[in-house]
C-alpha cells in the first residue's frame, strides 16, 4: 500500500473512494465549508437528519456525482471530537480498510483533519491510518478451488493534507509495516497444520533473515541431543517431524550486550499427546505456534525499521503427537539448563519446549527475557478473550512493557508469582520440577514453570491463548489469526533503545 500526500483538494481527487470522517461538530473542522461546497451543499442537511451518521464507526456509503474524480464517498463516524484517542482512531481506520476491501476498492482518498485532535496531531493520525487501514484490510487466501475471483489490494492511499509531506509519508509508512507484519503473523497462525510444519516455519524466519540481514541459525534432532535439550526432545518423541529450535540475532551494536530475548512457543499442532485432548479440544490447535508467530512478526518490524538494540529471537517449534515412542505421564526428562522434570501431564507440553528455548536464550546471551506462548485455558477463563496474561519477575521491566501496550493498544493483565506457587511447582518426589501441579491457577503454574528457567534474568511471560486466534470478526480484522503482541514486542524494543540513547 503506497501513501500519496497532497493537498485536500477535493475537487482534483482521483480514487476509487475518497474517506471522510465526521465528527459531532464537523463544522468546527478546518476546512469543512470547502468540502461541503465541494460535494454537495446539503452535506449539513443530511448530518443534521442522520442521513450521514456521527456516531463512532458508523460508516454511510454515497455515490459521488458526476465529473468527480472518485466513484464513492465514505463518510465515517467519530462521534466526540475530544473522546478519540490511538484506540478509536486505529479501529476507525480499520473499519475503513475493512469497507474497502468489501466495496473492491484498489485506491483511497483520506482527508485526515477531522481525524485530529489537541492531543493527536497529525503524523500521529498518519500512523494510526497506516496501520488502521492495513490491519483492517487483511485477507487469508483460503485453499478453497472452484473460483477465479482474486483478493483485493488496497494499491494506493492519497493522504489529503497542508502539513509536511515527508513526516506524513514516513509515519503512515511505518504504520503500514506495524501491520504487514501483523498480517503475516496472522497468516502464520491460520495455516494448516499439514502445510505449516516445524521446517515451514524454520523455511519462513530463513525467508526473514534473507531479508533483513538477520544471522540464523537452526538447531535440528541431532545437534539437540548434542546439547541435551531433553524438554523439546521429549515433546518431539512421538512425531514423523523432525522439530526446529530456530534462532534470529539482530545486531544493532558493535558489542553484544543489553539483548532482549524474544522466545516463541512453536507448536504446530497439539494433540495433547498421550494427555489426550478431547475431539473438539483439538479444532484450531493449529494455532499453538501464535507465540513464534509473534516474535517472527516483531522481528519482522525491527528488521524495518532497525532498532539500536540487540535482540535474539529463539523459537522451540514441533509438534505433540501420539505413538509408540510419544513421551508419558510419569517420564522424567532433562532440560538443557540439566534440571529434572517429572511429566505429569503430556498436554502442559509448551512449557517443556520453552524451557530449552529460555536457557538457550540465557546461554546466547539474552539479558532481558519475554516468552511469548499460548499456553493454557487457564487464562481464558480468568481473562477471557480479549486480554492477554503476564507474570513478571522484574517490577520495571514490566512497567516499561505495560507502557508499550498501552501505546499499541493490546491490553495486558498481569497475575501474581508466590513463593506458594514456586514451591508447587518445585514438588516432586522424582525431580527438580514437574510440570503440572494442578488445574486450580493453571495460568500461574504454567507461566511460572517458564520462570524457573528464566531463573534472576529480568523475564516476562505472555500468555495469548485467548488472544491469538478470534472466533469471530473483531475491531481490526478477521476471524481466525490476531496477530496479537507483535506489535507490542517491537514497540518495547524501540522504547528501550530510546532509553538507551
Amino acid at each position: 500500500m503506497k501513501p500519496i500526500i497532497v493537498e485536500p483538494q477535493f475537487e482534483k481527487v482521483a480514487a476509487d473512494v475518497l474517506i471522510i470522517g465526521v465528527p459531532e461538530h464537523p463544522e468546527n473542522v478546518d476546512g469543512w465549508e470547502r468540502l461541503v461546497e465541494n460535494f454537495s451543499s446539503r452535506l449539513p442537511e443530511w448530518i443534521k437528519t442522520g442521513d450521514v451518521k456521527t456516531d463512532f464507526k458508523k460508516i454511510v456509503r454515497l455515490p459521488a456525482l458526476d465529473g468527480k474524480g472518485y466513484a464513492r464517498v465514505f463518510f465515517i463516524g467519530l462521534g466526540a471530537k475530544q473522546d478519540l484517542n490511538e484506540d478509536r482512531i486505529r479501529e476507525s481506520f480499520a473499519a475503513i480498510g475493512k469497507e474497502l476491501i468489501a466495496s473492491k476498492a484498489t485506491s483511497a482518498a483520506v482527508w485526515l483533519e477531522p481525524f485530529t485532535n489537541d492531543s493527536l496531531g497529525h503524523t500521529d493520525i498518519a500512523f494510526l491510518a497506516g496501520e488502521g487501514i492495513g490491519l483492517g484490510s487483511y485477507q487469508f487466501e483460503s485453499y478453497k478451488t472452484g473460483s477465479n475471483e482474486k483478493d483485493v489490494r488496497i494499491e494506493t492511499v492519497q493522504i489529503l493534507t497542508e502539513q509536511d509531506s515527508d513526516e506524513m509519508k514516513a509515519a503512515f509508512e511505518v504504520g503500514i509495516i506495524h501491520a504487514k507484519a501483523v498480517n503475516e503473523a496472522r497468516t502464520l497462525v491460520n495455516m494448516p497444520p499439514n502445510i505449516l510444519t516445524a521446517r515451514k516455519l524454520a523455511a519462513h524466519a530463513h525467508q526473514l533473515a534473507e531479508t533483513y540481514g538477520f544471522e540464523i541459525h537452526v538447531l535440528g534432532k541431532q545437534e539437540m541431543e548434542e546439547l541435551g535439550m531433553g524438554a523439546i526432545l521429549a515433546v518431539n518423541q512421538g512425531s514423523v517431524e523432525e522439530p526446529q529450535l530456530i534462532v534470529l540475532k539482530y545486531t544493532a551494536t558493535e558489542e553484544w550486550k543489553e539483548v532482549i530475548g524474544l522466545v516463541g512457543k512453536g507448536i504446530t499442532y497439539d494433540t495433547g499427546g498421550y494427555s489426550l485432548k478431547p475431539k473438539d479440544g483439538m479444532v484450531g490447535m493449529k494455532g499453538d505456534m501464535g507465540g513464534a508467530a509473534a516474535v517472527l512478526g516483531a522481528m519482522q518490524i525491527i528488521g524495518e525499521l532497525r532498532p539500536a538494540r540487540n535482540v535474539i529471537a529463539v523459537i522451540a517449534s514441533t509438534d505433540n503427537m501420539i505413538s509408540g515412542e510419544a513421551f508419558k505421564p510419569d517420564d522424567v526428562i532433562t532440560s538443557l539448563s540439566g534440571k529434572t522434570i517429572e511429566v505429569l501431564n503430556t498436554d502442559a507440553e509448551g512449557r517443556l519446549v520453552l524451557a530449552d528455548a529460555v536457557t538457550y536464550a540465557k546461554q546466547a546471551g539474552a539479558n532481558y527475557l519475554i516468552d511469548v506462548a499460548t499456553l493454557t485455558g487457564g487464562v481464558i477463563v480468568a481473562l477471557g478473550h480479549d486480554k492477554t496474561g503476564a507474570l513478571t519477575n522484574d517490577e520495571t521491566f514490566f512497567e516499561e512493557f505495560l507502557e508499550a501496550s498501552a501505546e499499541t493498544g493490546e491490553f495486558v493483565w498481569r497475575l501474581p508469582l508466590t513463593e506458594k506457587d514456586k514451591k508447587r511447582i518445585r514438588k516432586s518426589d522424582m525431580a527438580d520440577l514437574n510440570n503440572s501441579p494442578g488445574r486450580d491457577g493453571h495460568m500461574i503454574f504454567g507461566g511460572g514453570f517458564v520462570g524457573e528457567f528464566a531463573e534472576n534474568t529480568p523475564w516476562i511471560h505472555l500468555d495469548i491463548a485467548g488472544t491469538s486466534d478470534a472466533a469471530s470478526a473483531h475491531e481490526l480484522g478477521p476471524k481466525g489469526g490476531t496477530g496479537v503482541m507483535v506489535r507490542t514486542l517491537a514497540t518495547l524494543v524501540q522504547r528501550m533503545e530510546a532509553e538507551e540513547e
